[in-house]
């Protein structure tokens, strides 16, 4: 997440009581929480027992255990969340950097440019040569190597980002057809009619009137400040 964006949450506040019951939350909040798993508390998580897990951040690591498969983008698994190996800065929600490092190889292959070669006489050239600095010669043919190409940015677990057949982009963790509810101690669950009948419920509200919803906006600061709150 960068310092200038913004993730969209909308509060469900108990005016009379004062409190906020939960939050309606889409794929970017969401994505941002999961990937706190990639550092290394999910590790120190991992290692804790469930009785042991306290805060937070392990209702966030119990919340993606429990979250049904069919949920995650079809380039993640609850393998390489739950049991991270390395920081992935990959993480990313409408092309935005959820953990952002300043030695990302991610940012680095993403900002720069890659060339071949663009005659069309040798098939070969552009198929063998490649460079990152347009103009340089091509070792086959002599000319120059201007044809720009795309770099494919690998995950954690060497599968391509691509674009699948619901319109996702491969990005982040979970899909963004649905909403998802966030309690205050960060529990995540997928949102319906019905779970959402039951957390009022269970929020013993009585009075539907006293019910107000508020959009807030989520920055790193907001974020950062949770984060080592709810840890």
């Amino acid at each position: 997440m960068t310092s200038t964006t913004k993730l969209n949450m909308k509060l469900l506040v108990d005016t009379k009581a004062n409190k906020v019951l939960f939050a309606e939350a889409g794929k970017d909040v969401v994505d941002f929480l999961f990937s706190l798993l990639v550092l290394p508390v999910g590790t120190i998580i991992k290692l804790m027992t469930k009785e042991s897990m306290v805060g937070s951040v392990g209702n966030i690591h119990q919340s993606l255990e429990r979250l049904e498969c069919t949920y995650l983008l079809s380039n993640q698994t609850k393998v390489d969340l739950l049991n991270p190996k390395v920081l992935v800065p990959s993480f990313s929600a409408n092309g935005v950097f959820l953990l952002s490092t300043s030695a990302s190889s991610s940012s680095m292959h993403t900002n720069k440019r890659y060339y071949r070669c663009s005659n069309s006489y040798y098939s070969n050239c552009g198929k063998n040569y490649v460079t990152d600095v347009s103009g340089t010669t091509c070792p086959l043919c002599k000319q120059s190597m201007t044809k720009e190409v795309q770099y494919v940015e690998p995950n954690s677990r060497g599968a391509v980002k691509v674009e699948n057949n619901n319109g996702e982009n491969g990005l982040g963790v979970v899909k963004g057809v649905v909403t998802y509810t966030i309690m205050d101690d960060l529990t995540i669950t997928p949102m319906s009619t019905i779970s959402s009948i039951t957390l009022l419920n269970t929020c013993n509200v009585k009075d539907l009137s006293v019910l107000q919803e508020k959009n807030v906006k989520l920055g790193m600061e907001e974020g950062g400040q949770a984060q080592i709150a709810n840890i």
